[in-house]
């Protein structure tokens, strides 16, 4: 693991959706899978509705910056998925040699803050065996269900309700 200390957090902006797909790719776990590149995040029907077109007047996102290089190494970001919900869905992911300093609880931090201007609540859904889970939990997420995820095992759905 790198060294890491006091990331830079900003909002996401339009220019950031590359970076977005390279994150979606580590949130859905792609990395896990054998001989699956990053770019394969943009072809998968379940998962582009993320990041495809990011920068809609309802996206928000924050996007975490190594102080050093002022490059990105994470980002948390939350979307409509559903045109008539009212309830964004939220993506996290941290490059993996930064994973374990807190960059993901701080960007979920000033996220859900951004969020309560606009929403009354957020959802996401993470496996199981996930260790960020106990970070959600920790965050205000609830279990609402127990879900087959898009490999074919569990998940649970989580809300948060926003101040």
């Amino acid at each position: 693991m790198e060294e890491y200390v006091n990331p830079i957090i900003r909002l996401a902006t339009i220019e950031d959706e590359p970076f977005l797909w390279e994150m979606l790719y580590y949130a859905a776990h792609m990395d896990e899978d054998a001989g699956v590149s990053p770019e394969s995040a943009k072809t998968n029907p379940d998962l582009m509705k993320y990041a495809k077109d990011w920068g809609r007047e309802t996206d928000i996102g924050s996007i975490a910056l190594a102080p050093d290089r002022n490059q990105p190494v994470g980002a948390a970001w939350i979307r409509l998925l559903a045109v008539d919900d009212n309830t964004p869905e939220l993506a996290i992911a941290v490059l993996p040699q930064y994973l374990g300093h807190g960059i993901g609880t701080l960007l979920l931090q000033h996220l859900l803050e951004a969020a309560k201007q606009r929403y009354a609540s957020v959802i996401l859904s993470v496996r199981t065996a996930n260790p960020a889970k106990r970070l959600y939990e920790r965050m205000g997420f609830v279990v609402t269900e127990e879900i087959v995820n898009r490999v074919g095992t569990a998940s649970v759905s989580m809300v948060i309700d926003l101040p």
